[in-house]
């Protein structure tokens, strides 16, 4: 089902430099999959990794979660309930299904602005989730977060970054705790994995490469995941991006041999090829050999954000990805190939309905933060905060703890 392929440096291995000593081996580089071509016959569920008819509904349960709630954020959003920029994920739903919920528990993601679909993968209670949309005390950061800081260290969802490039140095921090456990540390078992998620656009700052650098200089236990949605806010992937040695179009995962790390190109628009790739990447991470760059082709179905007007992408270029939904496609494959039943299928979208039901009534029932939570987790030492005119320290004034206190 997959196809691979070796990118090798022009150098030989066995020959002698100009000095007469040996010259540095050729680095060899597997890419796990090339681009692939859109499948022309139907592909048996045998063909795909462990693929039984549970992990199946769970994919399908997890992208329409991820859909609908995004949906209803939506609604919310316009209702007045949400404040600030929303972006939402609507249409890279196999992206997240397909990694997320191939990982274990102790595992690790970094998102970015457009996290609230990673957070649901990661397991997160859509009820937190919502509450933190609606900035209420009951959210995954007590209402602080808000839409596009998404954070839960149960779940080792690592956080939401406004600024994209900023997770990705998180997340190799995460791989090389891990990899310093385990190899200075004794800790026992394998690897815990880290995915960094991002878009193309981060591909074109310092920071992804400063990265790329050093994951595969410490040998990290992590996955860099590029959610190629074609568009950077509004501007082109193809105008944004130059194209890689040999190539007219612009193709970020050959960016990851250059750094001595398999290049991966996938079909994100079909959840079960997402899956196979992330196996292979993460299998390949918690054996101790190192990074992955994996570029899914994928598209949002909304604007960048919801204030967005979308008025950029052309109508046959929407039509065109509309048509390749992971949801129904899922759905059909199913059906199909004996994995639910239409009862099944019902039931997991009533269970879906109920479940985003639920999320907005609990966020809208939930109370508010307190004011004095703005002065919690500021200092790890209340001396901090200062000193007040009478010479004690603020802390110790009379309702500061509550944010009722006077202080210049």
């Amino acid at each position: 089902m997959m196809m691979s392929h070796t990118q090798l440096p022009a150098s030989g291995a066995g020959r002698r430099a100009a000095n007469g000593r040996p010259s540095r081996c050729p680095l060899r580089v597997r890419a796990v999959a090339a681009v692939p071509k859109l499948a022309t016959k139907a592909v048996a569920p045998s063909s795909y990794t462990n693929l039984t008819p549970e992990v199946a509904k769970d994919l399908y349960y997890d992208m329409l979660l991820g859909r609908d709630f995004e949906d209803m954020c939506a609604q919310m959003y316009y209702r007045g309930k949400m404040f600030g920029f929303v972006h939402l994920y609507s249409g890279q739903e196999a992206v997240s299904t397909g990694f997320i919920r191939a990982m274990r528990p102790m595992d690790s993601v970094c998102s970015t602005y457009r996290d609230h679909v990673h957070a649901l993968s990661k397991g997160v209670p859509a009820r937190e989730i919502m509450a933190e949309l609606f900035g209420k005390k009951t959210g995954c950061c007590r209402g602080q977060g808000g839409s596009m800081h998404m954070f839960s260290a149960k779940h080792n969802v690592l956080g939401g970054y406004a600024f994209i490039g900023e997770g990705i140095p998180i997340g190799l921090g995460s791989a090389f705790q891990s990899k310093y456990a385990k190899d200075i540390l004794g800790q026992e078992g394998d690897y815990d994995v880290t995915a960094s998620f991002f878009g193309d656009g981060t591909c074109n700052v310092g920071q992804f490469y400063e990265c790329l650098n050093m994951a595969t200089l410490y040998k990290l236990p992590h996955i860099f995941v590029v959610e190629n949605n074609l568009w950077a806010i509004g501007m082109s992937h193809q105008r944004a991006t130059a194209g890689t040695s040999g190539d007219v179009e612009p193709h970020i995962y050959k960016k990851g041999p250059a750094f001595g790390m398999p290049g991966v190109h996938v079909d994100g628009m079909d959840v079960l090829k997402v899956r196979e790739v992330a196996l292979e990447a993460i299998a390949r991470a918690r054996r101790g050999e190192g990074p992955t760059l994996i570029e899914c082709e994928t598209y949002r179905y909304r604007g960048h954000s919801l204030a967005d007007p979308d008025e950029l992408r052309s109508k046959e270029e929407k039509a065109k990805y509309a048509a390749r939904d992971p949801i129904p496609q899922l759905r059909a494959f199913m059906l199909s190939n004996g994995l639910a039943s239409e009862a099944e299928i019902k039931a997991i979208d009533k269970k879906v309905a109920d479940e985003v039901e639920d999320s907005v009534q609990f966020a809208e029932e939930s109370p508010k933060p307190e004011r004095g939570q703005l002065l919690e987790n500021v200092f790890a030492d209340p001396r901090g905060f200062g000193i007040a005119e009478n010479g004690q320290y603020r802390y110790e004034l009379p309702g500061f703890s509550s944010g009722t206190a006077a202080v210049s």
